[in-house]
């Protein structure tokens, strides 16, 4: 006796999110065939991921601390750099990442049905990894200086977890627009480049005057990378908490903005790819 084959109207939209799960499977393969491709496949391995960082730490050192002789928190200037280039590697490398997946991955996508969401996530989860094998240059230069954290070092998972939700948000929109139009393959050098340097990542936010940091923290990344200074330097390290509060009701609408687009225009990738 032959299966039943039931084509149900509408089951793709009404299912979407426990398809996402039966899918975990694909998720895992496609996050594992990604990070051996990173770290398995290059001559040097683990320290492409910590040159990178490392070397712009450096420099952004000796231009804001030695040069500008910008003030540091009460920490060592590398720490203070150091605390923010994680989150904003982690969010860059992100949106590089996700930007190109569906268009890397179209042999796949214009073959078998899965939910697309699965591509873009699955990248985050490789520039999550690069994440955690910086972190070792942070460990070594705490015990460099010898600064051993406070207290607020608890809630550094809550700050990873809204770094990803930027990742994520900004990732979604830019994989989605880049298949329909390649010009923003173009543009994502540019964000990348131009947000290191408007971003708090070689200075502290706090030097921005008082009447333009609400301003300021319109940059969503200005939110997370004060939470993780907050969260690792502790000390002389302030939460502004009127411009937190607005970066992260930013980033809440970036996400679920990113999502809504993204599922809006999923179905058409596989004809457009």
């Amino acid at each position: 006796m032959q299966p039943e084959l039931v084509i149900e109207a509408g089951r793709t939209e009404k299912h979407y999110w426990q398809d996402l799960w039966r899918y975990r499977e694909l998720f895992y393969f496609l996050a594992w065939r990604d990070i051996l491709v990173r770290y398995k496949q290059t001559a040097i391995g683990v320290a492409w991921a910590l040159l990178q960082p490392f070397l712009t730490m450096v420099v952004l050192t000796v231009v804001f601390g030695k040069l500008a002789k910008l003030p540091s928190e009460g920490v060592p200037y590398p720490i203070l750099v150091f605390s923010a280039m994680l989150p904003w590697q982690f969010f860059a490398n992100s949106l590089s990442a996700c930007s190109s997946s569906l268009i890397t991955n179209a042999n796949l996508i214009s073959k078998v049905y899965f939910p697309r969401l699965i591509v873009p996530a699955s990248a985050v989860v490789v520039s999550f990894v690069d994440f955690l094998v910086a972190g070792i240059i942070l460990l070594g230069l705490m015990a460099w200086y010898n600064f051993v954290p406070t207290w607020r070092i608890v809630f550094l998972p809550l700050f990873i977890a809204i770094a990803a939700a930027a990742s994520m948000g900004a990732g979604l929109w830019l994989a989605a627009l880049n298949v329909e139009y390649r010009d923003f393959r173009y543009l994502v050098p540019f964000i990348v480049q131009f947000g290191l340097y408007i971003s708090p990542v070689g200075f502290s936010s706090n030097i921005v005057p008082e009447q333009w940091r609400l301003l300021y923290s319109f940059n969503p990344i200005v939110g997370v990378i004060d939470g993780f200074r907050w969260a690792i330097l502790g000390g002389e390290s302030q939460l502004y908490l009127p411009g937190f509060a607005l970066s992260s009701g930013l980033l809440l609408l970036l996400l679920g903005s990113s999502i809504w687009y993204f599922r809006k225009v999923e179905k058409t990738f596989a004809d457009r790819i």
